[in-house]
């Protein structure tokens, strides 16, 4: 059996901080990523599609890595997005990950192409059997357009470096079934599941909203843990209108988070084309609504 909580309960998808010019910058990458710990972050996924990959380089993305793995340390795991269309790179890209020092990679299913599920569990296993660190799969068929099944995750879940799932399928009866036979830890990577799934035996989230607002979505975990159902159900409810605006008002999760981040004076910078940032109306919506769930939870 596998850790209930390989990679920690509390999970950050990282913004990629920018500098002025659009150059990556990793010296504010390094002191997001610390901050992003000492709010209460026991994992950072860099290079995900809140990481902007589809925009930066591999050795862009290596160099990232690299950064933020010596950021942290051993105070928080590093998982590395590494997903692509295509399996020889997305071995590549795992492989380079782990020796820039990564705890695990993040493997969405293949996109476009829409291979079936035979094809979607060997593109898995050739990345497991490819590297050294255990792997998350990213299921989200609303992007990639092909699920992966859960009698696929069911098969999967015997080897020993496929460990868990960041679950984008809204399928929670699919993902209670591998939940309760797969020995597969699943995180949330919708905000609106971070406790639904946890209350079925989910090991926490993978969220975009913690990069500005950790504290409060780890407390609504903290809280079913101590029994307390009724405060994690008012903790939740608590980052609702925050989660909303975030990531369900027409803007992508990316554009929002650094417009928040740099709201707040934490490094950030602009979106990489063909992303556009927030305007100034909903920059201040979006600070409006942070600033209530600070002070509702002070």
């Amino acid at each position: 059996m596998h850790s209930p909580h390989p990679f920690g309960r509390a999970l950050c998808a990282m913004v990629t901080p920018f500098a002025d010019d659009g150059s990556l910058d990793l010296e504010g990458a390094q002191k997001l990523a610390a901050q992003l710990v000492d709010s209460g972050c026991d994992g950072l996924v860099v290079n995900g599609t809140t990481g902007e990959s589809p925009t930066t380089t591999d050795a862009e993305k290596t160099a990232l890595v690299r950064a933020v793995a010596e950021a942290v340390g051993e105070r928080a795991s590093v998982l590395a997005g590494v997903g692509t269309a295509d399996t020889r790179h997305t071995v590549e890209l795992a492989r380079s990950a782990e020796a820039a020092g990564a705890d695990g990679v993040l493997v969405v299913t293949p996109y476009y192409s829409r291979p079936p599920q035979d094809a979607v569990a060997a593109h898995f296993v050739r990345v497991a059997d490819a590297v050294g660190v255990p792997l998350m799969l990213y299921d989200i068929p609303g992007r990639t357009g092909t699920r992966i099944e859960p009698d696929t995750l069911l098969r999967l879940a015997g080897h020993p470096r496929i460990v868990a799932v960041k679950d984008c399928s809204f399928d929670l009866l699919g993902s209670s079934k591998v939940i309760a036979h797969g020995g597969l830890a699943y995180y949330a990577g919708a905000e609106e599941l971070n406790l639904p799934l946890y209350a079925v035996g989910g090991a926490g989230f993978v969220s975009t909203v913690a990069n500005v607002a950790a504290p409060q979505l780890r407390a609504a975990l903290d809280a079913f843990d101590a029994g307390d159902t009724g405060a994690a159900v008012r903790l939740n409810q608590a980052t609702l209108p925050l989660t909303e605006l975030m990531m369900a008002s027409g803007l992508p999760g990316t554009v929002t988070a650094k417009a928040l981040l740099g709201a707040l004076g934490l490094p950030a910078g602009g979106v990489r084309e063909p992303l556009q940032p927030a305007g100034r109306e909903a920059a201040r919506g979006l600070l409006a609504a942070y600033e209530e769930l600070a002070q509702s939870s002070t």
